[in-house]
């Protein structure tokens, strides 16, 4: 087993829109192709399902209203999963299963030997969350402060809007994180963010973590989210972004978190979820199988 992916329908304090807990189930079925265990994708020439062993293991068993318990559950899961040698991609759930899906494969590869790409509207970086240490705007904060993930190789794209605040900026800056903000990534592009990244996300780190927000795309785009914000990312930046960051570096863990299906329409954030999800898995095929990709070549001439 190479690849094993898992729902984790956590949802935590999100008091600005609910159920994101039916997040899982709505990106397994964002697909208007048979469920057949094939997809072919067309500019990379591989098939991330048939050329990789992949398990679905379903959705984890959560203890109903108990956080903490919740995300010990997804924190050894994930664990056993490395160490089994595979790598694990979660479905959630809101954001405050990162606090626990990154820690555990930390605690197999060793703490601050995991670097962080957070795709995100929000830092998710706060203190606490209505005096909560626990919750989806708390997550990256408790993985640094715990040690499992280094400040100085931690790397986030997209945000935007108005939180959070100067103070909580501040300690990001202290921490010697990188973060991007929208209005950087438009007026630079996204080539020259990811190329000054990529190799401080790789000094002295053994591995390269995911972490997929759905709402850093434009809600115009990705409407089915719990905390939409205006500005975003276009879905085709986001899947860019995704398959150079599989093909590259070493990624050890994914996560696409925060869909929320009754605020979707027609489907179309769920599928942009599942496209996340597949565009991942097919650049980690071709980069298993030794393979180059040019975006400027033409199709028929790779």
């Amino acid at each position: 087993m190479e690849r094993q992916w898992a729902g984790s329908r956590v949802e935590a304090l999100h008091r600005e829109r609910w159920v994101v807990q039916f997040g899982p189930q709505a990106i397994r079925g964002g697909d208007y192709l048979p469920h057949d265990g094939e997809r072919p994708h067309l500019a990379l020439r591989t098939d991330g399902l048939k050329d990789l062993k992949v398990y679905d293991a379903g959705d984890l068993l959560m203890p109903g209203g108990d956080l903490v318990s919740s995300l010990a559950v997804l924190r050894d899961a994930t664990e056993k999963i490395s160490r089994a040698g595979a790598i694990a991609v979660v479905l959630g759930g809101d954001h405050s299963i990162a606090s626990a899906d990154v820690a555990g494969i930390a605690n197999h590869l060793g703490h601050g030997k995991v670097s962080m790409i957070h795709l995100d509207t929000h830092a998710d970086t706060g203190e606490d969350q209505w005096g909560a240490l626990v919750g989806h705007g708390t997550p990256m904060r408790r993985l640094i402060d715990s040690g499992a993930v280094r400040g100085d190789r931690f790397l986030q794209l997209g945000l935007r809007g108005y939180w959070p605040d100067n103070e909580t900026l501040l300690w990001m800056r202290d921490q010697g994180m990188r973060s991007y903000e929208m209005t950087e990534i438009h007026h630079r592009g996204m080539k020259a963010v990811l190329d000054e990244s990529f190799s401080t996300l790789t000094d002295g780190c053994d591995g390269v973590f995911l972490s997929v927000d759905i709402d850093v795309v434009d809600p115009g785009m990705a409407p089915g989210t719990g905390t939409p914000e205006p500005g975003g990312m276009t879905s085709r930046e986001l899947l860019e972004a995704v398959r150079r960051i599989c093909f590259e570096l070493p990624v050890v863990g994914i996560d696409v978190v925060e869909v929320c299906p009754a605020f979707d329409s027609a489907d179309i954030t769920a599928i942009l979820a599942n496209r996340v999800v597949l565009e991942a898995l097919s650049a980690i095929t071709l980069k298993k199988k030794g393979g180059s990709y040019s975006p400027t070549r033409n199709l028929l001439d790779r």
